[in-house]
């Protein structure tokens, strides 16, 4: 029957969408008890999850990463170059990590790893206290023996499974719990945010993955400055320490021949050659001296600054299903469920019908 469509063939009518309308209404209507049967069990659903599931804690560190100034040494390289001093040795360090950079540290395998067998309370390292509460020691049951296994020991005596479950565990943490983000992209601010079940977990695994890889960055930062610099210091001190041999020989050769014959050049002739190795070295330590200074400048400009705005502190921001809200999102689910699981049917058997 032409009433019975869901939808004419070709077009509808003002009067048929109010028909089905009604038709669709009713038919629900005459569903109400398998509707509320299904949100009755979604409520009852709901509230078993809230109250079995556990709360996720997020500790999180927000700083500020300011990169080192390189406008003032490449100034300082132009006018150095005026008075004959060659600052390209002295240089800072490419462009290799600068930018975003450290935030691809956050989620690399080495400082996961090196953050997960930190210690972490009395005998016992992060990735135990991992392993304990994530249950992975049942999970992995079949493939890993944890009781054997012993983190505590050198990294580079671990076993191949020791290494596959730092990197297996790295990988869950960067996938699952870990979030480095800018708030805004034009800001210097990165926050690093840890999610986790364990609230003492979540707080120490932060706050020591941020030491370590701000440390990590700072270093490698200023690493080929650093080098530059103790070299320079080096030859300063060896060079200082020849022109001082040099003025002693210089002073003891003028003491052995205090008054010397003006007339006979020879007398004089040790001590003229210590006067010019004085000469000479003084020199040679007045230029390692001054690309000793510059030096210094550039290595502080070359400096990173970061510095910590937040960290996490007890008790820590918790994310958690309360039970009126579970209980509500519980019953819409599996009400929205049913209703289209019914209207689904219907149209199919209308259809078969039709056909």
């Amino acid at each position: 029957m032409a009433g019975s469509k869901h939808f004419s063939d070709s077009q509808f009518t003002l009067s048929e969408v109010i028909q089905n309308l009604r038709e669709w209404l009713a038919f629900f209507l005459s569903q109400w008890k398998i509707l509320l049967l299904a949100a009755l069990v979604g409520l009852g659903l709901g509230a078993v999850v809230s109250v079995f599931k556990k709360p996720v804690f997020h500790a999180e560190t927000s700083f500020v990463l300011e990169e080192g100034d390189s406008g003032g040494i490449s100034q300082m390289s132009g006018l150095a170059s005026l008075v004959g001093v060659n600052l390209g040795s002295l240089g800072s360090t490419s462009g290799l990590f600068q930018g975003d950079n450290i935030m691809e540290l956050y989620r690399s395998d080495r400082m996961l790893g090196e953050t997960l067998l930190s210690p972490f309370g009395e005998g016992q390292l992060l990735i135990d206290r991992y392993v304990a509460f994530q249950k992975l020691d049942q999970k992995w049951a079949s493939k890993v023996d944890f009781a054997g296994l012993d983190f505590g020991i050198p990294r580079e005596d671990f076993t191949v499974t020791q290494d596959s479950v730092v990197k297996e565990v790295a990988k869950l943490i960067r996938e699952n719990q870990l979030n480095v983000a800018k708030p805004d992209r034009k800001l210097s601010i990165i926050q690093v945010s840890i999610s986790s079940k364990d609230e003492l977990f979540a707080k120490a695994f932060n706050e020591k993955l941020v030491e370590k890889v701000n440390t990590f960055y700072f270093e490698t930062k200023t690493k080929k400055t650093g080098e530059n610099l103790a070299i320079l210091q080096t030859q300063a001190d060896s060079v200082r320490a020849i022109l001082d041999e040099s003025i002693g020989a210089y002073a003891s050769a003028t003491d052995r021949v205090p008054n010397a014959n003006p007339l006979l050049s020879s007398a004089t002739v040790e001590s003229r050659k210590r006067q010019i190795d004085v000469q000479a070295t003084g020199a040679v330590y007045q230029e390692i001296v001054k690309n000793l200074e510059i030096a210094k400048v550039n290595h502080r400009n070359n400096s990173p600054l970061i510095q910590i705005i937040d960290s996490p502190r007890l008790p820590l921001e918790r994310s958690e299903i309360r039970l009126v809200k579970g209980m509500v999102l519980g019953a819409v689910i599996a009400g929205l469920l049913v209703f289209f699981g019914l209207y689904f049917r219907r149209l199919y058997h209308k259809h078969v019908q039709e056909s």
